[in-house]
């Protein structure tokens, strides 16, 4: 119990949601990635069978950027945050493009992750509602619904299971326009990537399972495993990339 305690606390990253009366943006505010991308960049790979892509993740400023090789040359993208949008972008020959809406849901690399997935985008749509609490295995959770507000991409809404006391997302899936599940998230492990100014622990991301679902009765298809190694150091993000 100890050690699933640990694991737990360790997901919520350095932001704890566990208030006397949260609200479901106080409670997806303390479960965001960013919390530990503001402390290091994350570089490891996308898994399926015997596929492995490598990957990056950092944070600059308010924007999320990630990149995946196909072995010859990377591809980068940077999700641009605003108050009133969060859009994706491709660097085409030195340039910001627009990422067409068309392609967000799209698999990378004939893996289980897709443009929207490797953004986190959902994260930052805008008035997420809280449905309740659920037990997420023996976990009670905050569950957290988020719905499309018209920015394409395959999901229609998404759920985001919260765990009560820790501020850690235990679970995240998926769904299209007729309720249909298509994707789930699942954290299965986690690394402390160095201190704080105050000598805490700083934990972060080390491995998420990606698993496609069938609609018709929500059954895994296919898995992909998000892999992060450890950062050789923890600092404050330097420049654009």
């Amino acid at each position: 119990m100890k050690i699933i305690q640990s694991l737990l606390l360790c997901l919520a990253f350095s932001a704890p949601c566990a208030a006397q009366n949260p609200n479901a943006q106080q409670i997806l505010d303390g479960a965001k990635m960013v919390a530990a991308l503001q402390q290091a960049d994350l570089e490891g790979t996308m898994t399926k069978s015997r596929l492995s892509i490598p990957l990056g993740l950092f944070l600059r400023e308010k924007n999320i950027q990630f990149q995946y090789s196909d072995g010859q040359k990377w591809s980068i993208f940077h999700m641009r945050m605003s108050d009133a949008s969060c859009e994706l972008f491709r660097m085409d020959g030195g340039k910001q493009v627009k990422f067409p809406d068309n392609q967000l849901a799209e698999p990378i690399m004939g893996t289980d992750l897709t443009y929207e997935d490797l953004s986190f985008r959902f994260f930052y749509w805008k008035n997420p509602i809280l449905e309740g609490e659920e037990n997420v295995g023996v976990h009670g959770c905050y569950k957290i619904r988020i719905n499309n507000p018209g920015v394409g991409g395959a999901y229609h809404v998404m759920y985001v299971w919260v765990h009560r006391k820790f501020g850690a997302f235990m679970k995240i899936e998926g769904f299209d326009k007729l309720g249909k599940p298509l994707k789930r998230f699942v954290v299965t492990d986690v690394m402390q990537i160095g201190k704080d100014a105050q000598g805490q622990a700083i934990y972060s991301l080390q491995q998420m399972n990606v698993s496609t679902l069938n609609p018709a009765n929500g059954r895994v298809v296919s898995e992909t495993k998000l892999l992060f190694n450890k950062p050789k150091n923890v600092k404050a993000p330097a420049g654009p990339r």
